[in-house]
């Protein structure tokens, strides 16, 4: 297939999939055979285009041209071709996870579940590949769209609020802040095309600069850059595997890979970096982590800490592209593939407790690593990652933020980071000790692991955190080029 053919067949996959998965809502397992084999086939398909990809070509494919200077199309470039391999590759996980949970905890409209889950892939895709900003935004809209109905599963009056909270903050920072962005871009350059050294030019002042980029990084809402970070923790209503969804896969990934890649092809960071534009970013980006950090701290809710800690990390990710420098802009790109698989392992496992052992709040955990020693030490695995220790691959993306924090002179920026790595420690380390360090209470009883099936996805992505670290060549080759180093 030329590279052409395999964008369309990529997109078009999960799509595809998504109707087989509908047609066969009636025989369980040929739904849940169709979602495997849908999610391996987009695997396959992304995979396929990355060597020509880190060959330095730019595979590219025209969906509609709507008026000249406006068209939906895909073109693939670095940071685009290591999102689809991380989205694509942990779908494929998250399904065999789903199958476990969904049918343990006796989930209703489990069809509707996987048919939002295909289109939210689909979706996903559609921003990996966006060749303008104009087919970013499209499909930015339809991800929060098609995973509404995600957030408000259970169908409870607490999932509806939070998916009032959820569509609103979304919709509402994509129409207010960042739809005017675009529009004001194309009024500047005539163009929303994405271009190396960006296609504002150098003319722009410096308030004009700064005041697009607030509308981009406070628009995208989905990175959760503070104050807009509220449908974040009110979406852990939705299932578990929803959450690694929003968590991991698609959602907030989106989030952070929009911002770094305006940066990077609108602004340029060359133009950002001497018109000091961004100046205020690293600040801004800085409270999230710090704060963030200090919730998920306080926090006795399992998944409200994992929640408060995906909030500060997206952060890292946001700083490190505010600081301009190649090392930090390849450390941003490096920490999209390591948060994913550190985050979706974490949340597997908080899953995989209350599964197993009906338990929500940190201050049961006392004794259960015990009883559910792949569990947990697969979330210690994760929480290693999220501190930045090695052997996992957090330690690997937070190197090259420091590097590039000291490559700039960003002392503000690294002491952040030094700092919220200790806070990272300090709500993660608790959890780990108890599971493994502090008897269960007397009586309690918890039987074992969750389903084997859930078991076999966490061990998976835990194994691949650490194998991030050992062999980070691809992700690493794909943030360089991006870099341009």
């Amino acid at each position: 297939m030329t590279p052409e053919a395999l964008i369309g067949a990529a997109f078009a996959t999960p799509i595809a999939g998504a109707a087989a998965i509908a047609a066969l809502g009636r025989a369980p397992n040929l739904r849940e055979a169709a979602t495997l084999a849908t999610a391996a086939a987009l695997f396959l398909l992304v995979l396929a285009l990355t060597q020509s990809v880190l060959a330095g070509e730019r595979p590219a494919l025209m969906l509609v041209e709507m008026m000249p200077g406006l068209a939906l199309r895909f073109e693939i470039e670095p940071l685009g071709m290591l999102f689809g391999l991380v989205a694509s590759g942990l779908w494929i996980v998250n399904s065999i996870y789903s199958m476990g949970y969904m049918r343990a905890n006796g989930e209703a409209h489990q069809t509707r579940f996987y048919v939002c889950f295909a289109l939210a892939l689909a979706s996903t895709i559609g921003i990996a590949f966006a060749g303008n900003l104009l087919t970013l935004f499209v499909f930015y809209e339809a991800l929060t769209l098609v995973t509404y109905p995600l957030v408000t599963h259970s169908g409870t009056a607490e999932a509806r609020r939070a998916g009032r909270t959820y569509i609103g903050v979304l919709v509402g920072t994509s129409i207010l802040f960042l739809l005017i962005a675009i529009v004001w871009t194309f009024e500047i350059a005539s163009t929303v095309e994405f271009r190396s050294g960006g296609i504002l030019g150098p003319d722009l002042d410096r308030a004009t600069l700064a005041a697009l980029l607030a509308l981009y990084v406070f628009g995208i809402g989905k990175a959760a850059v503070m104050p807009v970070h509220r449908w974040l923790p009110a979406a852990m209503v939705a299932p578990t595997p929803v959450s690694a969804l929003l968590h991991a896969v698609a959602v907030v990934k989106a989030g952070v890979f929009c911002v770094i890649k305006i940066v990077v092809y609108v602004f340029g960071t060359e133009t950002l970096g001497r018109a000091d534009a961004a100046a205020w970013l690293p600040y801004v980006a800085g409270f999230t982590i710090l704060a963030a950090s200090v919730v998920a701290l306080r926090s006795n809710n399992l998944k409200r800490r994992l929640a408060y800690s995906t909030v500060s990390q997206l952060s890292y990710v946001v700083l490190a592209t505010a600081l301009l420098a190649p090392l930090s802009i390849v450390g941003a790109a490096l920490h999209v593939a390591a948060h994913a698989v550190g985050k979706i392992t974490l949340f597997f496992a908080a899953g995989a407790i209350y599964t197993a052992a009906h338990k929500t709040e940190v201050s049961q955990l006392d004794g259960i690593g015990r009883r559910m020693p792949w569990t947990m030490g697969a979330f210690a695995v994760g929480a290693l990652s999220m501190i930045g220790l090695p052997p996992a691959a957090g330690f690997v993306s937070k190197w090259y933020m420091l590097q590039g924090a000291l490559a700039a002179s960003q002392w503000v920026a690294f002491g952040v980071i030094t700092l919220s790595t200790l806070l990272t420690a300090a709500y993660f380390v608790p959890i780990v000790y108890r599971a493994f360090l502090v008897r269960a209470p007397a009586g309690e009883h918890v039987h074992g692991e969750a389903p084997w099936t859930m078991v076999l996805a966490l061990t998976a992505t835990a194994a691949a955190t650490v194998f991030l670290f050992f062999q980070p060549a691809v992700p690493l080759a794909l943030a360089r080029a991006l870099a341009g180093s």
